[in-house]
């Protein structure tokens, strides 16, 4: 029987968003025989009590795990802090782990696939992570590919992968800096993740994501990435913190199962660089960001 791994899930303060993607999990075959964690942060303002005292409520109710661990945060650590020490935890103890945040939409395949893809290339040290969210919608991607790029909606990796984490985004920034990388890392000055992490880097931001991306770029680790989404991000309705706009990041769920074929050669897919490089042209040029603006005014949407 195939090893499954536990699954790890931060919640905040969003029950909608947390009760539909639970649902989904739990529409996952594995899920019975899967362990889950539950990570839940404690409430950054008065405001946001009542919603985080729902969400508790919510979580406590939940059954159809193999096991359910709590852990509820007695004062507000924030995203990053949280996917940090959750993700450290667990997969030094087991190994291996699948993470999710609240706002995530899973397919009814998505437990097989990543339990499928973590058991595949489990003795590959050049693979690091898995990523289940496709966004650029490009028909042209295969079902699977390996890229130099790690997304952050709905993806899984192993202990001797995590190791590589470097939470120090002044000292990422500095070899990506000193080794010219940064043209690349960023799809050939096609998306400002360099600016991104240097926002990080002034306390501008507090993504833990752009420092795990960083991380294993600067090792030439690679990323099992897929070309049929099973990932559904629900969070750009206002609710969120981290999250932009829908229309640059939605996805259609692919409901069907999605082979895990182990990859040979093990190197970066050229073309499915070039297609992520195609998509942050159309998405992030000065004239798509002026048209989503016009557009944005025009709903009566002033938001930044």
């Amino acid at each position: 029987m195939m090893e499954l791994s536990p699954i790890l899930l931060f919640v905040y303060n969003r029950p909608d968003h947390v009760e539909r993607g639970i649902a989904s999990l739990l529409k996952n075959q594995e899920a019975a025989a899967s362990e889950l964690f539950i990570y839940s942060d404690a409430a950054r303002s008065e405001e946001d009590q009542k919603q985080v005292d729902e969400v508790r409520k919510i979580i406590h109710q939940v059954t159809g795990f193999r096991q359910i661990h709590f852990i509820e945060r007695s004062e507000n650590w924030g995203l990053a802090r949280n996917i940090i020490d959750g993700v450290t935890s667990v997969v030094n103890q087991y190994g291996r782990v699948i993470v999710l945040e609240d706002d995530l939409v899973v397919a009814p395949f998505f437990l097989r696939f990543m339990n499928e893809a973590l058991t595949t290339y489990q003795d590959e040290d050049r693979v690091g992570h898995i990523q289940a969210c496709d966004f650029t919608q490009d028909k042209a991607l295969p079902d699977t590919f390996l890229i130099k790029w790690t997304g952050s909606w709905g993806w899984a990796t192993w202990q001797r992968a995590w190791a590589h984490f470097n939470p120090n985004g002044a000292e990422l920034l500095r070899q990506l800096e000193e080794r010219g990388l940064t043209k690349v890392f960023d799809f050939n000055g096609k998306y400002g993740f360099t600016r991104m992490l240097r926002r990080q880097v002034e306390g501008k931001n507090n993504s833990w994501a752009i420092r795990w991306n960083a991380s294993l770029f600067l090792e030439g680790i690679l990323s099992l990435n897929v070309g049929r989404s099973l990932i559904q991000n629900e969070g750009f309705d206002g609710s969120g913190t981290n999250c932009g706009r829908g229309e640059l990041y939605g996805s259609d769920l692919y409901r069907n199962p999605l082979e895990v074929k182990k990859i040979s050669p093990i190197e970066e897919n050229r073309e499915a660089r070039k297609a992520f490089e195609r998509y942050y042209a159309r998405t992030n040029s000065f004239t798509a960001k002026a048209l989503r603006r016009i557009k944005r005014t025009l709903k009566g949407d002033f938001g930044a």
